[in-house]
């Protein structure tokens, strides 16, 4: 994607299952309020990006990371007016578990504290990941998500709170959002679903809001794009993925697919037939910019590695 200095490519590497990759500079670039299935560590390379996060916005600039547990709303833009630029990695719940188990001692489901931390030597780490699946080195991808996801979990990790549905409100809800993906493609107004559940539309609006985050409608077009990540990935063209979820056609998945993923859905769809495949070369990025500005676009390898790592696993200066 190249519009207006503006330019992302999301993507995945198959020597990383379960992880996806993203860089991007956006400068009027807006994220609406969604959420991810797997965790965000995006690390800043230059400017500044604010995005709202449990109540208040937050501020993340270049030599730190913005980082979101899943199913956490939130949203995002620029906070000065050259914009922002970042490499990011989404690790699955599971990958990170696996790390936190075999590295830490935090006790349940393993989560970050702060959503912003100043760390350049991990941003570096997180850019240097991205250049190794580049460069097809699984071997270096797979070892630095390792040290990075060790290092944020020690720095600024701990145990998620366990979502307990304890009050009539919240039963409501869950119920409310079971119908609203059941009922994907057609759903109820707000009306008749509080009706089938038996209470006001007010009540059932304030009740969801509580419990997720956001208002029904906003998460259903959240579940729409995410159900439709997960048809793209199977091969489902973008025309027919809109139907499916419940979008009027392909632009209005094109329209809300950008402005929650930041890629449109041909590109996000792209990059993933684009995975190389295991023993064989590095794949053609499908981005021109991906492959003409790279290096001149992500930090030099002797700035990453100035910070000593700390959290004990010795490092080589460079990328390996």
């Amino acid at each position: 994607m190249v519009a207006s200095g503006e330019r992302a490519r999301h993507w995945q590497y198959a020597e990383l299952p379960g992880v996806d990759l993203l860089r991007a500079r956006y400068i009027r670039k807006t994220f609406v309020r969604h959420t991810h299935e797997n965790f965000v560590i995006a690390a800043i390379a230059d400017g500044v990006e604010v995005f709202h996060h449990r109540g208040t916005d937050v501020h993340a600039g270049a030599g730190a990371l913005a980082l979101v547990n899943p199913d956490t709303p939130h949203t995002g833009r620029a906070g000065v007016p050259e914009g922002w630029r970042y490499g990011a990695v989404y690790p699955s719940p599971e990958v990170v578990a696996a790390i936190a188990a075999e590295t830490t001692t935090i006790r349940g489901t393993p989560g970050f504290v702060s959503p912003v931390l100043d760390d350049p030597y991990t941003v570096g780490l997180v850019h240097q990941v991205l250049r190794a699946t580049d460069e097809g080195n699984a071997l270096a991808a797979d070892t630095m998500l390792r040290v990075a996801v060790t290092r944020l979990l020690r720095l600024n990790g701990g145990p998620l709170p366990r979502r307990e549905v304890r009050t009539a409100g919240t039963r409501i809800a869950a119920r409310a959002r079971a119908v609203l993906e059941e009922r994907m493609a057609e759903p109820p107004t707000l009306e008749r679903l509080a009706a089938d559940l038996g209470t006001s539309p007010f009540a059932l609006l304030r009740a969801f809001r509580d419990a997720y985050g956001m208002p029904p409608h906003t998460w259903l077009t959240d579940a729409r794009v995410r159900r439709a990540r997960h048809l793209l990935d199977a091969g489902t063209t973008p025309a027919e993925a809109a139907v499916a979820v419940g979008f009027t056609d392909q632009p209005h998945l094109n329209r809300h697919f950008a402005r929650i993923v930041g890629v449109p859905p041909g590109a996000y769809q792209r990059e993933r037939k684009n995975v190389q495949d295991p023993g064989r070369r590095p794949h053609v990025t499908s981005d021109a910019w991906q492959n003409k500005q790279l290096s001149q676009t992500w930090p030099p390898k002797a700035e990453e590695n100035r910070m000593p790592p700390s959290c004990g696993t010795p490092w080589e200066s460079g990328s390996p």
